[in-house]
């Protein structure tokens, strides 16, 4: 089985990404690598952040190894919170209730609420001769909109307030099963997976 650093602590996120890949890779955490830097994401880009953290571990440990940032983008906030979704409320880190709260007031009763979930991986692999690395990049989005209010249990992050194109429920009260499917991270993992499987 081929084994792949997942460049993340998050536990959520890297249950979501096993359960994803299933059987077919195993995927390493940082923690699994004995590596507990904090590991800088200080760029103005998905894409640039998720290079840099594949970047990082990939140099210090030379082993394959992906990463990834992810954002939502509302469109009536001009794409707010982006590349800032995780620490989007002044002052916290990775606070999803307070997160939720300024967003939901951000748009007060806005009734034009679409938005849309983006990730972004990098893949960094050893190259063959003179390239001693190749970086590949997958990106997966899933299109929908904002609730007026948090419903679900399920899930993490923005999941209660964000509602996927075709359904009536939030992430959250879709329940896992159904968004490790529709997601936008499953879609790019899926890209990922289907190149590692070439």
């Amino acid at each position: 089985m081929k084994k792949i650093v997942f460049a993340t602590n998050n536990a959520h996120k890297l249950d979501e990404i096993r359960q994803i890949l299933g059987s077919r890779f195993q995927v390493l955490s940082l923690n699994d690598i004995d590596c507990h830097d904090e590991i800088p994401e200080d760029h103005d880009t998905l894409e640039e952040n998720s290079r840099q953290k594949a970047e990082y571990i990939f140099s210090k440990y030379h082993i394959d190894c992906f990463a990834d940032d992810t954002g939502l983008e509302v469109e009536a906030l001009n794409g707010e919170p982006g590349v800032h979704s995780a620490r989007y409320a002044e002052g916290t880190d990775h606070d999803s209730e307070a997160n939720m709260r300024k967003l939901l007031q951000r748009l007060g009763n806005n009734p034009y609420r679409r938005a849309r979930f983006r990730t972004v991986i990098t893949l960094i692999e050893s190259g063959v001769g003179e390239d001693e690395k190749k970086e590949t990049l997958f990106e997966g989005i899933v299109e929908g909109a904002i609730a007026f209010e948090k419903k679900g249990s399920e899930g993490f992050g923005y999941d209660p307030i964000f509602v996927p194109e075709g359904y009536t429920q939030s992430f959250a009260q879709l329940g896992v099963d159904i968004k490790n499917t529709i997601s936008h991270r499953a879609r790019a993992v899926e890209k990922l997976a289907a190149y590692l499987m070439k």
